[in-house]
């Protein structure tokens, strides 16, 4: 058994969209109407394109804003990233704009750091020891 999909919840897939390929750098894998305004909108890591993807969910659902209003207030990240260099990713996404609600903290051997996805989400990164 195997991780195929997971999803974040987002406000707007079009703003969620730009911000996880071209600030992020995942690539859009699938993009597929639903009827109306949603789509199953799907994003995948380049170095891993047949991995895990990533759903950009519309947080249509009220128990979906609920939940993700409750663990922004709290801090608490809805998914975590792995990067090479927690460091030098803040670096770069700070350079891009993005807000980060934890500069990267080491935690013994693990370094983390959280940041705004734009989309109502915190997302957390961390560099695993090697």
């Amino acid at each position: 058994m195997k991780i195929h999909l997971t999803s974040v919840f987002v406000d707007d897939q079009a703003k969620a969209l730009h911000f996880y390929t071209e600030i992020l750098g995942f690539v859009k894998k699938h993009d597929v109407p639903l009827g109306g305004e949603h789509r199953w909108l799907t994003v995948v890591s380049p170095a891993e394109p047949g991995g895990t993807e990533l759903l950009l969910e519309p947080a249509a659902h009220p128990a979906a804003k609920t939940y993700r209003d409750a663990l922004v207030e709290d801090g608490i990240p809805l998914a975590q990233f792995a990067v090479d260099d927690v460091t030098a990713e803040y670096e770069r996404l700070r350079g891009l704009g993005v807000r980060f609600t934890q500069e990267p903290l080491e935690m013994g051997p693990v370094t983390t750091a959280v940041f705004d996805d734009t989309c109502g989400n915190l997302i957390q990164l961390a560099t695993e020891p090697k």
